[in-house]
């Protein structure tokens, strides 16, 4: 039966991975046993996927992207390059803290960018947008923008990842897939069409 899914040459796949139709894995990438990938995932060159990491459907991994275990990603997550999630909150190289992983959960629709840091036991939440090298250090809303070190909420984004501004109402409309946005007890929701 010929497979669902490529794989680079390069690309090493241990067994007991699961792997979606339509997935594809490049260059020097490397998934380990247990790590589960949904359909039509991306994942970039020289990317490591530890056990159990799980990935939702077409999630974008860009290349040298590390994601340890404990890491669930819902789908249409997007991990730019170079960033990274950790997944212990105290490492010690002379002290062995497996099985004490931290969890992080990345909504449907999150974006990370590039070089960006996930310290492990924060949620991205859906549609949140963590800008290029932001280190996260606390759970980020679903529709929050975060950026710098440690990451701040500057404003937030619509679905389609355009900025909102919100007007006197607490109301804000994409310019883009003009769906409109309500802003509501230090919350954002996307109004019902």
């Amino acid at each position: 039966m010929e497979k669902e899914w490529y794989a680079h040459p390069t690309a090493v796949i241990d067994d007991g991975c699961t792997i979606g139709k339509g997935s594809k894995i490049w260059h020097f990438s490397h998934l380990m046993p247990g790590c589960v990938l949904g359909e039509n995932c991306n994942i970039g060159q020289n990317v490591v996927i530890s056990p159990e990491v799980v990935l939702g459907r077409n999630v974008k991994v860009q290349n040298n992207v590390s994601i340890y275990t404990g890491v669930i990603c819902d789908d249409d997550v997007f991990l730019g390059p170079s960033c990274v999630f950790t997944n212990v909150v105290n490492p010690r190289s002379a002290v062995n803290r497996r099985g004490q992983y931290s969890k992080t959960h990345v909504g449907r629709g999150a974006s990370i960018g590039a070089n960006a840091t996930i310290v492990c036991g924060h949620d991205i939440g859906a549609f949140a947008f963590i800008g290029a090298g932001a280190v996260v250090t606390k759970t980020i809303p679903p529709y929050a923008l975060v950026v710098g070190n440690p990451a701040r909420q500057t404003g937030w984004m619509s679905e389609f990842g355009h900025r909102l501004e919100f007007d006197a109402a607490g109301v804000a409309v994409c310019p883009e897939s003009k769906d409109t946005y309500l802003l509501e007890n230090g919350a954002v929701r996307k109004q019902a069409n």
